[in-house]
């Protein structure tokens, strides 16, 4: 099975070709460029050099939350596109389950973490069992304070990544918390990663094709505030 896969839920933005669970080739750029410049060019670079066409494609692969609404939304919406140019199937990944396949080779328990601002970070534990992340509770947003508290009761320290992987070290050295921090390749959200974690899941139309935002934007968050504050 041949997917091509979109990473554009944080700050990096990735491509990636994966035939049957290896990978072909992967595009990643952490530039600080809107990802609705950079995405689509990246795949269709990335086919172009691997000699592939969009019509060889078997299935599109996103992350689709939690993250960034911005960055969320362009890879959802770019991935439904292609799905209907195309007549294909597309699948819809978690981006924590999909970070967790870097921890394959660290082995124990993976935690990835994601900025969600206000002292909060998305996040999902999982544990590396038989070469693939087991998921060990759903994914959430969960104050650094209460996943902390988590992480102290656990017998090992954990292998941490992600984009809030800086932010959730900081606070955990501060609690006198071990962890393993991942290496700097490792840390990343990328498109290998939604492309394995996409292999056994069941794949939908580009039409059913949603993203999961697991809480209110910080734009409808405000606007209940001044609701229930009667402004």
């Amino acid at each position: 099975m041949l997917i091509l896969a979109f990473e554009s839920s944080a700050k990096a933005a990735s491509a990636a070709l994966v035939r049957d669970g290896r990978l072909v080739s992967q595009s990643l750029q952490i530039s600080g460029l809107t990802h609705s410049r950079t995405l689509l060019p990246m795949a269709e670079d990335l086919l172009k050099n691997c000699e592939t066409a969009i019509g060889d494609v078997d299935v599109f692969a996103v992350a689709h939350g939690p993250g960034s609404f911005t960055g969320v939304r362009i890879g959802v919406s770019t991935v439904k596109g292609l799905a209907w140019a195309a007549d294909k199937p597309c699948v819809g990944v978690s981006t924590l389950e999909a970070m967790a396949w870097h921890g394959l080779a660290a082995g124990g328990t993976v935690c990835p973490v994601m900025d969600a601002r206000r002292q909060q970070v998305y996040n999902a534990l999982f544990e590396i069992r038989g070469g693939r992340p087991e998921r060990l509770c759903d994914d959430r947003p969960i104050s650094l304070e209460e996943l902390a508290s988590e992480l102290e009761a656990l017998p090992s320290p954990v292998f941490l990544l992600g984009d809030g992987a800086a932010l959730t070290a900081a606070y955990l050295d501060k609690r006198g918390i071990p962890y393993r921090m991942a290496p700097d390749d490792l840390v990343w959200q990328d498109a290998w990663g939604v492309a394995m974690a996409a292999q056994d899941k069941q794949p939908v139309s580009g039409e059913a094709l949603l993203p999961v935002y697991l809480r209110l934007s910080q734009a409808e968050r405000e606007r209940q505030e001044r609701l229930a504050a009667g402004k």
